[in-house]
């Protein structure tokens, strides 16, 4: 209906559609007599043919298995493919974090739109009465969200219980098609004041008048379903308001207690790369080149992780595969640094128990410091930090020298650093074959070795080599000599 001005032919395919309906829109397709042509999976079938296929949008991308998206790469390859989602899958998010795909994030939210409330708790019948009270005194309508189609019944008699005057229809996944598109009709008509539906609801619609979701047992559902559930409500210029219930969180596993801590805490307009990140963490990238779309990696952690997939890539580019990359890896910008620099020292560069009391909370700051990438990024988090916490004590403001010492090192090609007892240790790229070594970065290095032989040692270890100097005492005098590396 919101495309019928334009002057194209529309067309859409669905289970709703009789079989002579989809046969007519499927030889239609084959000759090119529809424009534009909305689908679900129906769309994949063998049977649908297109007779010049141009443009590709896939909408909700996280709804589609691994051999589907084998048929739409089937279709999109010599056709411009656009994947919209609000929580893309671990897999998809890993592949644009590496580069593989190109990513847009559109965090403008339409104008007047607010954060939706969410809180987490016990199932309580008083309080989902009251929610409900409360949303239908100023003119709303209420989900009600439970995804087990043999208790809605018991659940319906609930409601019915507590709110006696509430009209309340029932919606899930074993009914007719046509009785589910009834129910949902006469609710966006305003027919019913709660809609009790198991998970059906999570896209595709849009009431702007059902402004508050109770979602029973939440911790059954995954990180985007619940953000998706959540995006039922909130599509206007109302405060809206989403209830999770879960048994106690104490009894909950580790991962259910994360997912439900996540969804609570990024409740913000475009949040939705916050929590697929976070989904991403808990559950893993999957298998980057097979058909798992998430993976356990727990308990080795993303930033490892991503970390080991870079040295693999490199390893390969630069070994059994060079070939391939010849005139990517014609320009040194890839290579001529260090992924990262390792930075150890005695000096008293610490966060003081007096200044943050607790260990989570320095565990958390520890590594926030240690993802810094930029300047910019160290100063925000310098006020940051003095906001949350106070005036930062000289131990602190030594600490965060620590970063630019280490950017500082990793792009010259330091792998790791070591500044003890007054003495400055550099150890450069290993292997000792890396490309880095024939690097007119590697060149410059050695000219500004040659002329400070005087003050500084170079020995060739089994895979790198290190660089010793002394006298050498604060990251100050480290930072001047790396300086004067970097201009040769």
């Amino acid at each position: 209906d919101r495309l019928k001005e334009f002057p194209c032919r529309i067309e859409y395919l669905s289970r709703l559609k009789s079989a002579s309906q989809q046969r007519e829109i499927c030889e239609a397709l084959k000759a090119g007599k529809i424009d534009i042509v909305i689908g679900t999976h129906a769309l994949l079938r063998d049977s649908v043919r297109f007779k010049d296929l141009g443009l590709l949008i896939v909408d909700e991308e996280q709804k589609f298995g691994v051999s589907a998206k084998e048929k739409l790469k089937a279709l999109s390859r010599q056709v411009d493919t656009l994947t919209l989602t609000a929580t893309p899958i671990p897999r998809t998010l890993q592949f644009s974090l590496m580069g593989a795909r190109d990513m847009s994030i559109i965090r403008t939210p339409p104008p007047n739109r607010y954060p939706i409330s969410t809180m987490v708790s016990v199932f309580d019948e008083q309080l989902v009465a009251h929610a409900i009270r409360e949303e239908l005194a100023r003119g709303g309508q209420v989900f009600f969200v439970h995804n087990e189609v043999n208790k809605l019944p018991q659940l319906h008699a609930m409601l019915l219980r507590n709110l006696p005057t509430v009209r309340c229809a029932v919606a899930h996944g074993q009914m007719r098609p046509s009785e589910i598109e009834e129910v949902m009709l006469d609710f966006m008509a305003g027919d019913y004041d709660v809609l009790l539906c198991t998970s059906i609801v999570e896209s595709g619609l849009d009431i702007p008048n059902a402004n508050t979701i109770i979602i029973n047992n939440g911790h059954r559902f995954g990180l985007s379903d619940l953000h998706q559930l959540r995006g039922r409500v909130g599509r206007t210029n109302r405060k809206a308001y989403c209830y999770i219930f879960t048994p106690p969180l104490d009894v909950l596993t580790p991962e259910a207690r994360r997912r439900v801590a996540a969804i609570e805490e990024f409740s913000d307009l475009g949040s939705g790369i916050q929590i697929s990140m976070q989904d991403l963490d808990i559950r893993g990238a999957g298998n980057l080149l097979g058909a798992e779309q998430s993976g356990f990696i727990v308990d080795l952690g993303m930033e490892t992780y991503q970390k080991i997939l870079d040295d693999a890539i490199r390893e390969l580019k630069y070994g059994e595969f060079s070939e391939l990359y010849g005139d990517e890896l014609s320009n040194e910008g890839e290579w001529v640094r260090a992924q990262d620099c390792q930075v150890e020292t005695d000096l008293d560069v610490a966060l003081p128990e007096s200044f943050v009391r607790s260990a989570t909370d320095r565990i958390a700051i520890y590594r926030e410091i240690d993802l810094l990438q930029d300047e910019s990024a160290l100063n925000q988090f310098e006020k940051s930090l003095e906001d949350r916490f106070g005036h930062l004590p000289e131990r602190v403001k030594s600490l965060l020298t620590i970063p630019p010492m280490r950017w500082k090192a990793a792009s010259v090609g330091v792998e790791k650093l070591q500044l003890k007892g007054g003495r400055l240790s550099l150890h450069f790229m290993s292997p000792g074959d890396s490309p880095y070594y024939g690097s007119q970065t590697f060149a410059k290095v050695q000219g500004q070795l040659s002329r400070y032989a005087h003050a500084c040692r170079v020995r060739q270890m089994e895979d790198h080599l290190r660089v010793d100097v002394d006298g050498v005492q604060t990251v100050g005098e480290a930072m001047t000599f790396l300086d004067y590396l970097s201009n040769g």
